[in-house]
């Protein structure tokens, strides 16, 4: 799955990835994967639960190592990367966005989008507006001073969305982000997606079981078994970006 471009954002060659490793009960879940993402694409990666796509992500996002391969985000080699600067490539560079959410149930909307700003040092007026801006691009200007609880899942997904950009991060990693949504809602998400990818250029590598919003990205990377099986083009003309 590898594509001969400069302007790869992402780079994996032959990523491995064991747990136990040394024991009786050894497993590897990826079997050397081979990805390139160039820089601006919409990228989905599908397959039924248990095929390494939640594995990989991990990865992509410097949750966790590979155990052996090389993995290149943004010109920087993760493999050789320290702890504590693998968390500050996780702050800075990558924006992440899950199925629950993840918001602080005792922080309104405007300080959960403010939060990845405080680790990153800026000021506080200037991540109050930054937040602000960010919540009425998405939607959400009139539920700034709403807390999570007082939000709908589709609501809380978009303030998400908002609080994965707050650092204006070089890529996006989506995971299962419409499974707790109900389908018209999950449509709404994958169209604000959409935008960041169109007006922003923003790379985004999106985690997902549903073959149909995979479809509505530019390419397709199906995995089974720790492999990709499949890489395929979305559908990337105008009509069928328009749900």
């Amino acid at each position: 799955m590898s594509e001969n471009s400069s302007n790869n954002i992402i780079e994996m060659k032959n990523i491995i990835k064991k747990f136990y490793v040394g024991k009786p009960n050894e497993l590897e879940i990826l079997h050397g994967i081979d990805l390139c993402v160039p820089e601006g694409q919409f990228v989905s990666i599908v397959g039924a639960s248990g095929a390494g796509k939640s594995t990989l992500m991990n990865i992509i996002g410097a949750l966790d190592r590979a155990t052996s391969g090389s993995y290149c985000l943004g010109g920087t080699a993760i493999e050789d990367c320290r702890d504590s600067e693998l968390s500050t490539i996780r702050n800075r560079k990558i924006g992440f966005v899950f199925q629950n959410f993840n918001l602080l149930p005792r922080m309104d909307a405007l300080r959960n989008v403010e939060l990845p700003m405080m680790y990153s040092g800026m000021s506080k007026k200037e991540r109050s507006e930054r937040a602000a801006e960010l919540l009425e691009m998405v939607g959400m200007q009139d539920r700034m001073d709403h807390r999570s609880n007082e939000l709908s899942g589709g609501q809380m997904q978009r303030v998400a969305i908002a609080r994965s950009m707050a650092n204006d991060p070089d890529i996006i990693l989506a995971d299962e982000p419409t499974g707790a949504l109900d389908s018209r809602t999950g449509i709404m998400v994958m169209d604000i997606f959409r935008t960041l990818n169109q007006d922003q250029g923003k790379t985004i590598v999106l985690i997902t079981h549903n073959e149909n919003l995979a479809k509505k990205t530019d390419r397709i990377l199906t995995m089974a078994d720790g492999y990709f099986e499949s890489d395929s083009a979305g559908q990337t003309d105008d009509a069928s970006r328009r749900i």
